[in-house]
């Protein structure tokens, strides 16, 4: 073997070394971030035009207004509804469409490097930490529930865990062995305990009320 192939050789290991590694995902975890972005999306899209409708008339009455505790109409008339300065809900409209064009991307076998990974992981993250705010200002601050709002709480919930567990299982997130063989077998149990302790917090706050 030449010299000259040698150092071809090393430069190619140095090259593969230095080269970003992507990866895609399979088509079942496509469809995961379509279907929550989707939800996301839709939910985001009636809060919207009924954010609308009420600024046009305060008397406006949203159809998932149903009774003093599911009342869509309390929380949209709420200080935390506006968050940042603007409805909520427009948020959702550009986070949860970047999800489902992700979801697209993934099922036309598109790859993305460890960053795009990890960008998306930290947007879930905010997600669900945004949601899990709203959670506490709507049962103890607010009062009220929104069942539209439940919807995009359970399909950001369902979206970060399953973003988490693709990050740690490839490699991107740095977790101990026992961590990744258990998100290899058993991811639902967490977004199932996720939504199900919110479930639980729904049922106990108003619980005078769901067995009057």
């Amino acid at each position: 073997m030449s010299k000259t192939t040698v150092k071809d050789d090393v430069s190619m290991e140095r090259e593969q070394i230095h080269t970003p590694r992507t990866e895609g995902a399979s088509r079942a975890f496509a469809i995961l971030l379509l279907i929550t972005g989707a939800a996301g999306l839709l939910a985001s899209w009636v809060i919207t035009i009924d954010k609308f409708k009420l600024l046009e008339d305060p008397g406006f009455t949203p159809g998932c207004s149903l009774n003093p505790v599911v009342s869509c109409g309390n929380i949209m008339k709420s200080d935390q509804a506006s968050a940042f300065g603007f409805p909520n809900p427009m948020l959702g409209l550009v986070a949860y469409g970047i999800v489902i064009c992700v979801g697209m991307s993934l099922l036309a076998r598109a790859t993305f490097p460890r960053w795009y990974w990890l960008t998306f992981n930290a947007g879930t993250l905010f997600g669900v930490g945004f949601c899990t705010w709203l959670q506490y200002q709507s049962l103890y601050n607010i009062n009220s529930l929104c069942l539209w709002c439940s919807l995009a709480w359970v399909a950001t919930i369902v979206m970060f865990w399953y973003v988490t567990s693709f990050n740690v299982r490839k490699g991107f997130l740095p977790a101990p062995t026992w961590l990744k063989g258990f998100f290899d077998e058993f991811t639902w149990v967490l977004p199932t305990m996720h939504v199900g302790i919110i479930g639980m917090l729904i049922l106990t706050r108003w619980w005078d009320f769901w067995t009057s």
